[in-house]
């Protein structure tokens, strides 16, 4: 059986809703991508990088609470956030899947394929 992604403490419905439209269904295959390799299919998806979105995604999935994280940890973070974002080039497709997220439609990269 899987576990949905908002067993995962600090994970809500609307992360889980997120990981959909990368692909990522369940808890599972969230912990065995990690959170550096997911968020940077998030942000392929169409999410818009924002660092304590990051930040909460690693400590759910180290157990902790989302602010827990302080001090050096905080901006060792920091850093792999940046370089994710960096490594991150949006492709028309996956522009497209933002802009009708951010007007409120809700679809996947599926959606647009051709059939």
């Amino acid at each position: 059986m899987s576990d949905p992604i908002s067993s995962i403490r600090n994970l809500g419905p609307a992360f889980e809703q997120a990981c959909a439209r990368a692909g990522i269904m369940t808890a599972q295959e969230l912990r065995a991508l990690g959170a550096d390799e997911a968020y940077t299919r998030l942000l392929q998806a169409g999410t818009r990088p924002h660092f304590i979105g990051y930040y909460v995604l690693v400590m759910g999935l180290q157990g902790r609470p989302w602010n827990d994280c302080k001090g050096e940890e905080k901006k060792t973070l920091r850093e792999r956030f940046d370089a994710i974002k960096a490594g991150v080039s949006i492709t028309p497709k996956h522009q497209m899947i933002a802009d009708l997220d951010a007007l409120g439609v809700r679809i996947s990269a599926k959606d647009l394929a051709a059939d």
